[in-house]
């Protein structure tokens, strides 16, 4: 008699990394994960002055501890896990798909709130949202979501600009912009 499971390495692959329990995520995300809004620059974006927004859910660890990871894709269901570089030691579970984000990240942590991370995690919820609603699209809506990315991670230790300079065009024009007027 024949088995109706499959014999082979993807069977096995799927028998032996699980979901892992929501509450141990939660807790996990809370002290390892990250919730970013970036700002890019994109010539062919008019409408937000040159300004591409991107949206990234991630979780890094060192790569002994890339099963968990690749735990936290089968829980989420989405999202891949990646080496962070060619000179690193660390890989990253990341979700930048806005779908995933609104149908799987947001409501999973809507379900097991985050402790340490709640205010980000909320802030992030509200512009995915309003990117799925395009208003990133539109001037009033761009600048409400730059303010909002803002409030997101106090310490700022990775922002590569300023506020100021994603609303005035790019940090070139903020720097160049005394000189121009002389």
């Amino acid at each position: 008699m024949g088995s109706e499971n499959p014999s082979g390495a993807d069977n096995q692959q799927e028998t032996r990394i699980r979901a892992l329990d929501p509450r141990w995520v939660s807790g996990f995300v809370d002290g390892e994960g990250c919730f970013s809004i970036s700002f890019h620059k994109n010539p062919h974006v008019r409408r937000t002055r040159g300004w591409q927004v991107t949206a990234v859910f991630q979780v890094s660890q060192h790569e002994r501890d890339r099963e968990i990871l690749e735990r936290l894709a089968v829980t989420f269901g989405c999202g891949g896990v990646r080496s962070k570089g060619p000179r690193s030691d660390v890989d990253v579970y990341g979700v930048s798909s806005r779908q995933d984000l609104v149908d799987r990240i947001l409501p999973f942590f809507e379900a097991w709130p985050l402790e340490v991370k709640r205010r980000d995690f909320e802030l992030f919820a509200s512009i995915v949202r309003s990117m799925r609603g395009r208003e990133h699209l539109e001037p009033t809506g761009f600048e409400r979501i730059v303010h909002l990315a803002y409030e997101m991670n106090g310490t700022g230790k990775q922002r590569a600009r300023s506020k100021e300079a994603i609303l005035l065009g790019s940090s070139e024009t903020v720097r160049q912009a005394p000189h121009e007027r002389r």
